[in-house]
Parts: structure tokens; sequence; C-alpha cells
């Protein structure tokens, strides 16, 4: 039998798209013949991972991990909800946030072997979409939160506050759960597209025979209900899940929200 070295392996995985493990017993079972290798593993249905790396791959499983001040948040990606509910898939996504909380973003590749074998065995497109980790350091009030349905993440959210309380950051993460917010102050809101509904808003009012005098007042006034139910909406103008009579900006009051992020799978 050839001596089969780790290079041989990794041709052969890049070549075909199948696994170590696979390649290495190709590899064995050809005699080191990396042509013949790929042939054995295309006749038993195991070098199809490069054909499916181009499908679409709009499911998947959010999983969240945290040791005390450092969370991360990981969605691992799937073409369907079958494949990213099954327990395997759920696993593999709460190892790479715990290894992301353990030793950073760039650490995911660590498990890139893990993934592939993954692809194989699902027979699905799958890869590592979004990955962020929060160090929120001695003086950060750090909050997160996941909803799971049927037994994977679907929404998750990590939020880390400057003042306030966890109680208000648990407040917070809750509402974002329910609006989906896309983006966090008023701010990061297209500066383009804030005009064009200014001006829109400017003459509505006009129209409706409002007294000029009061048009900036009343213009301001339509604008903050714009900013709530705008697609996805402001956090800080959303109403509060657990008292819809309190925005999330009023709750504030001092606190800051110094950094957010969220990942949600639809339907």
């Amino acid at each position: 039998m050839a001596d089969i070295s780790a290079k041989d392996v990794q041709a052969l995985r890049q070549l075909t798209g199948a696994g170590m493990m696979d390649c290495k017993k190709a590899l064995q079972e050809t005699d080191g013949d990396a042509k013949a290798a790929a042939l054995w593993l295309r006749e038993r249905g195991l070098g199809k991972a490069a054909e499916r790396a181009g499908r679409e791959n709009t499911q998947g499983a959010v999983a969240i991990a945290r040791n005390g001040q450092v969370a991360a948040l990981v969605l691992l990606r799937a073409e369907t909800d079958f494949v990213a509910k099954s327990p395997d898939f759920v696993n593999l996504a709460n190892d790479l946030a715990q290894l992301v909380v353990e030793k950073g973003e760039e650490a995911v590749s660590e498990l890139d072997g893990a993934v592939e074998d993954l692809k194989l065995t699902l027979k699905e497109n799958i890869d590592v979409g979004r990955v962020v980790r929060f160090d929120a350091g001695a003086d950060g009030v750090l909050d997160t939160y996941l909803h799971v349905q049927n037994g994977r993440g679907v929404n998750g959210i990590m939020i880390e506050l400057t003042g306030g309380t966890p109680e208000l950051a648990h407040d917070i993460a809750l509402t974002a759960a329910f609006s989906k917010p896309s983006a966090v102050t008023r701010d990061q809101v297209d500066p383009a597209t804030v005009e064009a509904e200014r001006e829109q808003l400017i003459k509505e009012t006009r129209n409706e025979g409002k007294p000029e005098a009061a048009f900036e007042k009343i213009v301001e006034g339509k604008l903050t209900g714009w900013f709530k139910r705008m697609p996805g909406g402001v956090l800080v103008d959303q109403p509060l899940a657990k008292d819809s009579k309190l925005s999330v900006g009023q709750v504030l009051a001092d606190a800051k929200i110094t950094r957010f992020a969220q990942v949600v799978i639809e339907g």
C-alpha cells in the first residue's frame, strides 16, 4: 500500500470537496492514485460537495455562547430547515460559538474540517455565516438572547451597554427580538432616505392644511413614527416589549448601546 501523506489527502479534498477521512480512504483503496481516488469518491456519491457550493443556503441555525463578559454569536447556514434543525448541525453551530468565545472570531477556521464533513453527511451547501464576538470588559453591561424553534436558534441577539443594568440590557434584547430593527439609532439610517421621507411628510402636512408655523413640529412627530414603522425600524424608537408606553430610548436615559448584533433566520 502506498504511503498516503496529509498533503495528498488535502489535495484530493480540494479537488473533490469530499471529507478528509473519505479522501484518505479513497487514496488507500486506489494505492495513492489521485485520479482513481477521485473516481472512487464520485462513484460513491462522496465528491459532490463542490457542486453544492453554489446553491442558495438561506436557512440555518443561530448559536450563542457566553463566558462571563465575553459572548459570541454564530450563524451556520444550510439549504433547508430540515437539515438546520438536525442534532449534528445544531451541535456544530454551538461548538463554533463556544470556540469563538474562547479564542476569537478567526477560530471558526479550526472547525473547517467538521463543516466540510457535515456537507457530505447531510448533502447540502453548509457554511459559516456571520460571526460576532463581544468582550464587554469589566465596565460593560452584556446580555444575550436566543429564540429557539424546533430545536435550533432562529433569532439571536447580543447587546452591550455603557451604564445601565443587566435587567435593562435584557429588556432591550427582548424588544429587539420582537421588532428585528434594521438600525440601532437614527443616525445609522441612510441620510438620503431620511431626507426623502421628510420631504414627503412636508408635502403631506401642507396638503392637510396645517399652519406653516407648525410644520416643523408636526413633521418631526410624523418622522418619529416613521422611524418606528420603517422596514425593521430603529431600535431606540421601538416601544419596550414589557411596557409599550415607553420607548427604548426613554428607558436608556443616560445609558448607551455600545454594541448590538442580531441574526434572524426567516421562515
